[in-house]
């Protein structure tokens, strides 16, 4: 059985990730921090149905924590097949109202997040000779948005990331690759009006928001066998919104 970990997993794109992945037969360590709740609830769901799943709390702004993380399912189920980090949180401010500690918060959890994790995954999948890494990025990390100047750059860091790492790990025949979603419908997007989506529906040449199950389809296929020959790529699931 191939072991995957998700980073903030128990709530939207992760969650959904994390229902992908055990209905397909990984051992699935859902990640979480602050929503317990949330995380134990999914957990149930899907032991519930047959899956074979665990949970795991940390921080993975925190090195250590992620350390720890890796240590723990390493020792329960041998090896770590897939990497997808997903945990990251939105920020919609002009510049001049962007404190350092809004800064430090954004790109802690957007960026050194994927950074502490593939530092700490990527020392056993070199060791095995395997692995698949995918990390969540933006579309928004390659074409920019007023007011939302951190998160893009924490978005754009992702991506620069990931293709360096794809060269860096290609020889120990580990896979690197990015998914950038446009808009998805998720509490993260809730603060927008209707007319907003309604905009973003009217410029999306499918003429529909996204929704979770459309990014974890994107994941499971990186994870999959049969895209072993892609590394270092970005695939947008925005239905053709930065076109």
């Amino acid at each position: 059985m191939k072991t995957v970990i998700i980073t903030g997993a128990s709530r939207g794109i992760g969650a959904q990730t994390a229902r992908l992945f055990a209905k397909n037969g990984y051992a699935t360590i859902i990640n979480y921090n602050k929503s317990e709740k949330d995380a134990f609830a999914l957990k149930d769901e899907l032991l519930a149905q047959g899956c074979c799943v665990d949970l795991f709390r940390a921080d993975v702004s925190v090195y250590s924590e992620c350390k720890a993380m890796a240590d723990y399912v390493v020792k329960k189920y041998k090896r770590i097949d897939v990497l997808v980090n997903n945990a990251g949180i939105s920020q919609i401010k002009p510049l001049f109202d962007v404190s350092q500690d809004d800064f430090d918060l954004v790109m802690s959890t957007n960026f050194k997040s994927v950074f502490n994790m593939c530092k700490v995954v990527s020392d056993y999948m070199v060791s095995q000779k395997s692995g698949k890494i995918i990390n969540l990025s933006s579309v928004w990390g390659e074409v920019g948005a007023s007011c939302e100047s951190v998160y893009c750059a924490s978005k754009a860091a992702v991506v620069g990331f990931t293709k360096a790492l794809a060269k860096e790990l290609g020889p120990s025949n580990i896979n690197v690759n990015c998914v950038a979603p446009g808009f998805i419908q998720t509490d993260m997007n809730g603060c927008l009006s209707k007319d907003v989506v309604d905009e973003i529906i009217d410029e999306t040449p499918l003429a529909r928001v996204g929704n979770p199950q459309d990014v974890a389809n994107a994941i499971l296929f990186l994870a999959d066998e049969k895209s072993g020959f892609i590394t270092g790529q970005v695939l947008a699931t925005s239905g053709g919104w930065q076109m």
